[in-house]
């Protein structure tokens, strides 16, 4: 399923997003988009909508348009539908090719792209180097030789990247859409059916290759001449196979292999007819030898690194996909018994009477309760009519010091003083600081002295169930599966309300 122009204005990180779609135990379906959205920072709510209630949708949505989740634009009558490729339309059109399924979403700042790096300036700021320098100190022939190396780097890095599942905006428009009777474009057949395999790059890797190493030789031209017209020569092998393989294998022929093509021959015209054959250097031969050698490796290197990012990712999201499974989830959350708490209102925020109500076993003091609490915190602001949560603290006075037994003072005196939002802020301030005066200011700066028993008591349920290590979530009831991580309940909270047996 493809949506790039949709991830994209949706200023996505795609490869995480596809992952998190595949790895989704309800893939490909519209509630697995749904979450996927979601847990990228995209707030939406999904809809089974008839189309006679669609004019009253917002200027932006999203619908399954010809099978493939599409953002749609209303733009006058017509409207923009952006999937695999953009086009227009008319209601009529938009109506017979899509589902009721809508989509409406609203975008955040979580939802830009979290690339660690982004190597472009860099490689762009080394190409105007490259370029300068080529206009400033080299015959215009030579500067020329080096933009078309450059050109073909370019080219080179982004099949490069498309190998590995990165969206190209550049090969894309080369390369266009497929025809009514293909499933992939003539690029695609080409490109991805290489059959070529040495010490695992495919023809497109070489052409990477090839063009860094003419770009660097071309710096020193004209005494790199000799070698480098070599080179332009032997590439006339590589256009030939290119050539034989799109007209009587393929039978199509692909328009960024053509442009390649291009590219090597404006560089064999150039080397042939104005280059000047210097004399045969044995050191320039050995330099270049190290350089191919340096670069060879590099994209070796680079490529397998890439191939087994790549196989993780699959062979995680087949586990998580296993792993995200709410039957199977739910079968380990009820492998343990039921507690009893006698005390559940202690502590306790959110609705009384909610189907979920969660409980979380933490110390004030606990380096992990932090985002522990952050997480029941979030589903509870996320889900405020379906969740309930109770903060169950383990506090035992007798081995407590004076700052814990005033900040539990403090936390009471909050708590039963105070609206809920203010007890939740007081909790959320004091995992950020740790500092117990800032607490005691949010109940005027004076020393408490609250009944605290309750809490007590509720320790002494917490130690009789066995939960003395912090952080643990209850889940109506039942302790939360070792094997699963805190961060995963995210993914069953929606079934988990939906459950009428639980």
């Amino acid at each position: 399923m493809i949506f790039d122009k949709l991830i994209n204005y949706l200023k996505l990180d795609k490869q995480e997003f596809i992952f998190q779609f595949n790895s989704h135990p309800n893939y490909p379906s519209a509630l697995a988009f749904s979450d996927t959205l979601n847990f990228m920072g995209v707030k939406n709510d999904a809809y089974e909508l008839d189309k006679e209630y669609w004019n009253e949708l917002p200027e932006e949505f999203i619908a399954i348009v010809e099978n493939s989740f599409s953002l749609v634009k209303k733009s006058g009558t017509n409207y923009s539908v952006y999937s695999e490729k953009a086009k227009t339309l008319n209601k009529e059109e938009l109506y017979n090719k899509s589902t009721n399924f809508v989509l409406l979403f609203e975008k955040t700042e979580n939802a830009e792209s979290k690339m660690v790096f982004n190597f472009k300036p860099v490689l762009y700021a080394i190409f105007a180097v490259i370029l300068i320098y080529s206009l400033l100190n080299q015959t215009i022939q030579e500067a020329i030789f080096n933009l078309l190396s450059l050109a073909g780097v370019y080219i080179s890095l982004e099949l490069f990247n498309q190998k590995f599942g990165n969206t190209s905006t550049v090969i894309g428009s080369i390369c266009g859409a497929p025809t009514v009777t293909q499933t992939v474009n003539a690029c695609d057949k080409i490109i991805k059916q290489d059959k070529t395999s040495i010490l695992g790059l495919k023809f497109s890797d070489f052409s990477l290759i090839y063009f860094t190493g003419l770009a660097v030789l071309g710096l020193f031209l004209p005494a790199t001449a000799y070698i480098v017209k070599g080179f332009t020569f032997v590439s006339i092998l590589a256009i030939g196979y290119s050539l034989y393989v799109q007209a009587f294998v393929e039978k199509t022929f692909c328009k960024v292999c053509l442009l390649i093509i291009s590219i090597l021959v404006g560089q064999l015209v150039i080397s042939s007819f104005f280059f000047e054959n210097y004399s045969f250097a044995v050191g320039i031969l050995l330099l270049t030898v190290i350089l191919w050698a340096l670069i060879f490796s590099a994209v070796i290197y680079f490529n397998t690194l890439l191939e087994q990012k790549e196989e993780i990712q699959k062979s995680n999201a087949k586990n998580l996909r296993f792993k995200r499974n709410y039957e199977l989830f739910k079968s380990q959350l009820l492998t343990k018994d039921k507690i009893d708490f006698q005390d559940t209102q202690t502590f306790s925020v959110g609705k009384k009477d909610t189907k979920v109500r969660i409980s979380i076993v933490s110390n004030p003091y606990c380096g992990f309760c932090k985002d522990a609490h952050k997480i029941v915190e979030n589903l509870l602001e996320k889900y405020p009519d379906d969740i309930s949560l109770q903060m169950r603290f383990n506090y035992i006075p007798e081995r407590a010091n004076e700052k814990y037994n005033q900040l539990i003072s403090d936390f009471t005196h909050i708590y039963n003083n105070k609206p809920e939002k203010e007890f939740l802020h007081a909790i959320e301030k004091w995992f950020e600081t740790k500092d117990e005066s800032q607490i005691n200011t949010l109940v005027g700066g004076v020393p408490t002295s609250e009944n605290v028993s309750p809490l007590v008591a509720m320790s002494m349920e917490n130690s009789n169930a066995g939960l003395n290590f912090t952080p643990v979530f209850i889940i109506n009831g039942y302790q939360y599966p070792e094997r699963y991580d805190r961060e995963d309940i995210v993914f069953f909270v929606d079934e988990l309300i939906e459950d009428e047996d639980f």
